[in-house]
C-alpha cells in the first residue's frame, strides 16, 4: 500500500468518526443486541429478506457483528453508546470500489435502490452517476411497470405502496411519501416486474436494507451498507448473499457522506 493510500485512509477514518458514521455511533447498544434477536425471529422488517442458510444463534451472530461491524465486544455491555470501525468501513468500501469497477468495465446492468431516503439516497446517486458516465447502464425499472401511464411498479399487499424511481435511485413510495424501510417486499416487486417483462436481471444491485437483502437471496449480486443493528445484511455476506456490507451509520445528514464518497469513488 502506497503512503498516499495510506494517508487518504487515515483522513477518511477521522473524518468517519468525527461525524459518527463510524466510531461512537448514534444508534444505542440495545437497540442493536434486540434487533439481532428480532432477525433470528425472522420478524419483518428485521429480515431483510435474508434467508438463513445454516444454524445461527445469537452468539454466533454477535460474534459476527463484533468481526464485521467493530461492535464493542463484551458481551454483558447491554446499554450505552456503541460503535462501528472506521477501519473495517473502509477496508468494506474498497471490496465495494472493485465489485463496482469489474461491473463498470463490463458494462454491466446496475440497479440502485434504497431504504434510507433522508440519508443515504443522495449516496446511492452519486455512485450511479459515476457509474453511468464511465460506461454502465443504470437500471429504470418503471419501464416495466404494468400500466405506463403511472410509471409505477406496484408493490402487492399487505405491504401496499410502489416502487418509483427518484433520479437513478429505486425507492418506496406510500400514502405521498418515500418511507424509511427495512422492507424486502418493494425489491421483490422490483425484481418480479423485470422478469415479467422479459427484462434481464441486474448485474449488480447497489442498496442497502431489504432491497439489498432481498436481491442477494434471490441470487442477484449485491453490495451495499449496512448499520450495526442490521445483522441481517452481514449474516447475508457471511452466507455469500451478498457480497459486500459496508458497516456505517446509514441516517447522518448527506453531505457528512462526501469524503466517503470521494474515496469512493476516486
Amino acid at each position: 500500500m502506497t503512503q498516499d493510500i495510506q494517508d487518504r485512509r487515515a483522513q477518511l477514518a477521522a473524518h468517519l468518526d468525527a461525524a459518527r458514521i463510524t466510531g461512537e455511533v448514534a444508534t444505542p447498544r440495545e437497540g442493536n443486541l434486540a434487533h439481532i434477536h428480532r432477525f433470528l425471529s425472522q420478524e419483518r422488517q428485521f429480515d431483510f429478506g435474508v434467508r438463513l442458510e445454516r444454524d445461527w444463534d445469537y452468539e454466533s451472530v454477535f460474534a459476527l457483528m463484533v468481526e464485521r461491524v467493530g461492535l464493542r465486544p463484551d458481551p454483558a455491555f447491554a446499554e450505552g453508546v456503541d460503535t462501528i470501525s472506521a477501519e473495517k468501513c473502509i477496508a468494506a468500501l474498497d471490496r465495494m470500489r472493485a465489485v463496482l469497477e469489474e461491473t463498470v468495465t463490463a458494462g454491466g446492468r446496475i440497479l440502485f435502490a434504497s431504504g434510507h431516503p433522508a440519508g443515504l439516497l443522495p449516496v446511492h446517486e452519486a455512485v450511479a452517476e459515476w457509474a453511468q458516465e464511465r460506461g454502465a447502464e443504470v437500471v429504470a425499472g418503471e419501464a416495466c411497470a404494468a400500466d405506463p401511464a403511472t410509471l409505477r411498479i406496484p408493490v402487492p399487499a399487505p405491504v401496499g405502496g410502489d416502487v418509483r424511481r427518484l433520479g437513478r435511485v429505486h425507492v418506496w413510495h406510500q400514502h405521498g411519501g418515500v418511507p424509511h424501510t427495512h422492507l424486502a417486499e418493494p425489491m421483490h416487486a422490483l425484481l418480479d416486474a423485470l422478469e415479467a417483462a422479459g427484462a434481464p436481471q441486474p448485474d449488480l444491485v447497489v442498496a442497502d436494507h431489504g432491497w439489498a437483502g432481498a436481491a442477494g437471496s434471490r441470487g442477484v449480486r449485491t453490495v451495499g451498507y449496512a448499520d450495526c443493528n442490521d445483522p441481517a445484511l452481514f449474516v447475508a455476506e457471511a452466507q455469500g448473499q451478498v457480497e459486500v456490507s459496508v458497516p456505517l451509520d446509514d441516517d447522518v445528514v448527506p453531505q457528512l457522506y462526501g469524503p466517503m464518497l470521494d474515496y469512493l469513488l476516486r
